[in-house]
């Protein structure tokens, strides 16, 4: 079994620790140590049976070689805690799949990206690194998610999709074929994407349009 860290604490990361334990129970693979967290409150506490070892200096303080996933949802902060793993020359990124996940032989997944229970991801499908696919999502032929994208439960994303890096797509999001969703950009939670969206900015309703744009 390999040593495996998840990087934050909160529900999600208690929702990836269950996934870890549903791949276990197919074979054994993933040893989970602990979390890390950069609340300091957290640091020595123990959370569903793991303790929470400190903040993201603790990877400088271990020569064990360790697995690493993150867990956090937030595109920006997830791809800021990577930045700084990826300087610990012990450090390897973990990619997670649930048992339950429906997915061919024609997808690509990029390291430390994470696929959650009752996921479908058909055929000829490009998945980033880093990526977090919750809990019920469906993605269609020939769609490209880049780096950093996260994807809330229920989402539906059509074939020839493409979502560019650091999107965040909300909950019950509908998203038809052949849209393209710029870097940085916001869908908010049941949205139906008809057309496609520029960087940046944050955009809802039915069809979803931007009503501001992110810094």
């Amino acid at each position: 079994m390999q040593d495996l860290v998840l990087i934050g604490a909160g529900g999600f990361g208690r929702e990836v620790a269950w996934l870890v334990s549903n791949i276990n129970k197919i074979q054994e693979t993933w040893n989970i140590i602990g979390f890390i967290d950069e609340n300091p409150v957290l640091t020595g506490s123990t959370i569903n049976g793991f303790p929470v070892l400190g903040g993201i200096e603790w990877l400088e303080s271990t020569d064990k070689h360790i697995f690493i996933c993150c867990t956090i949802g937030n595109p920006i902060l997830r791809e800021k805690m990577i930045s700084i793993a990826s300087k610990c020359s012990n450090v390897s990124f973990a990619t997670l799949i649930d048992p339950s996940v429906l997915l061919s032989e024609f997808v690509e997944i990029g390291e430390g990206s994470i696929i959650c229970a009752g996921s479908i991801l058909t055929v000829n499908i490009t998945i980033g690194r880093h990526v977090i696919i919750n809990l019920d999502c469906t993605i269609g032929h020939d769609a490209i998610i880049n780096d950093f994208c996260t994807l809330y439960p229920s989402v539906n994303v059509s074939g020839s999709t493409i979502i560019k890096s650091n999107v965040e797509v909300g909950t019950g999001t509908q998203i038809i074929q052949g849209i393209t969703i710029e870097e940085g950009t916001i869908v908010g939670a049941g949205a139906v994407v008809v057309k496609g969206l520029p960087a940046n900015c944050t955009a809802v309703g039915s069809p979803a349009k931007p009503i501001k744009f992110n810094k």
